[in-house]
């Protein structure tokens, strides 16, 4: 009898055994469920925040939009690749009126004609500044370029300029001060004739770029042109007009360009500012 009992009681203590380990295991996969779960749910609290934030962005570009649309006036347009707002539109009709139509003959589209207007009322502003050998204007489209010869700005080999440029310096300037949608842009060419090294003047590089950055100082110094407006860039003799094989060819190579580019924008304002 005694013999049962043990064997019993080994039986119900190997019983409570296994079930404490089943009990421990069991314990341990719900804390890492637990664990998984919180984690989950704090991944999908932060995706909710980043979709807020999105969706607000959304929201905010749909209400600009939505804006625009409303107003006809402020809608953007598409004008043969150009685009423009329904009352720009109409002021360039209004522009359009002020140029002759000659001028226009040889537009097809309204972008041509924009072209020809800016093109015109640029001659117009430019009608102040003469011709010659020693300067000539160039207008493509909506870009003024005006190159000056070397014997009109500088001395030989030097990037010091002479006081006879200061007419045609301030007549430029005078063109870009009666607006402020136009920026300059100044280059400096030379020959392909090697310079002499000195301690600032090493290359036509260095010459080139000299000579830019002179004309810019001096149309910001004593022409008062803002100095926000103006680019100087050095183009060395890698950009020439004609070969360097005369004397007379690399006269005409050396030269100093300036570029007068106006704001689209604003020329529709330049433009109303003449009626």
């Amino acid at each position: 009898m005694k013999r049962i009992s043990v064997i019993a009681l080994s039986a119900l203590f190997l019983t409570a055994c296994v079930s404490k380990k089943k009990y421990v295991a069991l314990e341990t996969e719900n804390g890492e469920i637990k664990s998984e779960l919180t984690k989950t749910k704090v991944e999908k609290e932060e995706l909710e925040g980043k979709f807020v934030a999105i969706q607000a962005r959304v929201d905010s570009y749909n209400s600009k939009i939505n804006s625009l649309t409303e107003d006809n006036n402020a809608k953007l347009v598409n004008v043969d690749g150009v685009m423009v707002s329904e009352n720009q539109k109409a002021a360039l009709k209004e522009s359009l009126k002020k140029v002759p139509p000659a001028y226009l003959a040889t537009a097809k589209t309204l972008k041509d004609s924009m072209n020809l207007a800016i093109q015109f009322n640029l001659k117009e502003s430019m009608g102040n500044i003469e011709e010659d050998d020693d300067i000539s204007i160039k207008i493509e489209e909506t870009v003024v370029m005006i190159s000056i010869s070397d014997k009109m700005l500088f001395k030989s080999g030097s990037y010091k300029i002479s006081d006879k440029a200061n007419v045609i310096l301030q007549k430029i300037a005078n063109v870009v001060n009666s607006e402020e949608s136009l920026d300059i842009m100044v280059e400096g060419h030379t020959d392909d004739k090697a310079m002499k090294n000195t301690a600032s003047v090493k290359d036509n590089w260095d010459l080139s770029v000299l000579r830019a950055t002179s004309v810019v100082r001096k149309l910001q110094s004593e022409h008062n042109v803002a100095p926000e407006k103006l680019i100087a860039a050095g183009r060395s003799f890698y950009q020439p007009l004609v070969n360097n094989d005369t004397k007379e060819n690399r006269a005409t190579n050396r030269r100093t360009r300036i570029v007068i580019l106006p704001n689209i924008d604003k020329f529709f304002a330049m433009m109303a500012s003449k009626e």
